[in-house]
């Protein structure tokens, strides 16, 4: 497996170490509902550093990016970012990206741990003959996530910037803990925060540094709860080479200019719509049935127990006609039919930066 810069702090702080898409990460430091709870009601601390970094540059930059992605970067000003994903010729998806803009003709471009190969792959075929250059930056950078209501508190004594100015999804660059970093207020959690990229030789300082300002330790656990209390799509799970996102709630990121796959993509029906369900009694899980008066009706994409609502949640597909809002289903729970109800997410009220 390969290991973060942060690999050894995980292990100092008790981190149960686990493969994840190639990468040895923590799981839980000391329980998942801990650590999501803190994220929730304090302020919690991720390794994200298996994500992936391209930089897209040149005077070529935004129009690939225009073609390659489904939300337009066309909208973005220097220093502004937006949640993206990057189509296939198959009505599909190959990953869901965030773009920032960096430069007047720089764009960064994180894709997820699992897909870097993929991706990196997919846009150099696409970027052939264009006037522009890319980088694949990924080992050039380690990334952490400060996520909670108490996040902006704790960074902003680390750092001379006023962060009550830096809007949801700005990014700039600034020193904290003394060392020079970048910051963007996005995140996977669905709380106010910040993720902070930093050469890799300076992050064990940083994130000592955090961890020593009382942030809890956060693992893959709950970032797993977290996202999908949030109703956010896991790559795998919820979105997939096959899944068509004018068929979910994130159709919104689709905007009316060409890109790549344009056509295939507009041209394919709904049979199937991604729904949120929620559930009084049992825990729906990844491949679970979803029934409609005993018959099949879908399945469930991804599913735990809510730490904060005290009850099951999950993301997955069913037939149209039963996606309304509202609509009485079953998810065979083993064995057993349970009612569940289809809500659209996200579950709970998330935290807000203007």
């Amino acid at each position: 497996m390969k290991r973060t810069p942060l690999y050894d702090e995980h292990l100092k702080l008790g981190g149960r170490m686990v493969d994840f898409a190639g990468w040895a990460l923590p799981v839980q430091y000391t329980s998942i509902t801990k650590e999501h709870l803190a994220v929730r009601e304090d302020v919690g601390l991720f390794d994200v550093s298996h994500m992936g970094e391209f930089f897209v540059r040149g005077p070529g930059a935004l129009d690939f990016l225009r073609w390659a992605t489904l939300n337009d970067p066309a909208r973005l000003k220097v220093g502004r970012a937006q949640y993206s994903m990057l189509p296939n010729d198959r009505g599909g998806v190959v990953d869901d990206i965030y773009v920032y803009r960096t430069g007047e003709e720089e764009y960064l471009v994180v894709v997820n741990a699992a897909n870097v190969a993929k991706d990196w792959a997919h846009l150099s075929r696409l970027a052939e003959g264009r006037v522009m250059e890319l980088e694949d930056a990924s080992d050039a950078w380690a990334l952490m996530a400060l996520q909670g209501p108490r996040a902006e508190g704790v960074l902003q004594a680390f750092t001379d910037t006023d962060l009550a100015c830096v809007r949801k999804n700005a990014t700039l660059t600034l020193t904290v803990a003394g060392m020079p970093v970048r910051i963007a207020r996005t995140g996977y959690t669905g709380e106010d925060g910040f993720e902070i990229f930093v050469a890799p030789e300076d992050a064990p300082a940083v994130w000592r540094a955090l961890i020593e300002a009382g942030v809890t330790p956060a693992g893959l656990g709950a970032r797993d709860t977290l996202r999908l209390e949030a109703g956010f799509p896991l790559y795998g799970h919820e979105l997939t080479d096959a899944t068509n996102p004018r068929c979910t709630p994130l159709a919104w990121v689709i905007k009316d200019k060409p890109y790549y796959g344009r056509e295939v993509m507009e041209a394919a029906t709904c049979d199937e719509r991604l729904v949120g369900l929620v559930m009084e009694h049992g825990i729906p899980r990844e491949g679970y049935p979803v029934l409609s008066g005993g018959a099949p009706a879908g399945r469930v994409t991804s599913g735990t127990q809510s730490p904060l609502l005290k009850k099951g949640i999950a993301l997955g597909w069913v037939r149209e006609d039963l996606a309304e809002e509202g609509a009485e289903l079953d998810v065979e729970v083993r064995g057993r039919a349970l009612p569940a109800r289809v809500v659209r997410p996200p579950f709970v009220p998330l935290g807000k930066k203007k």
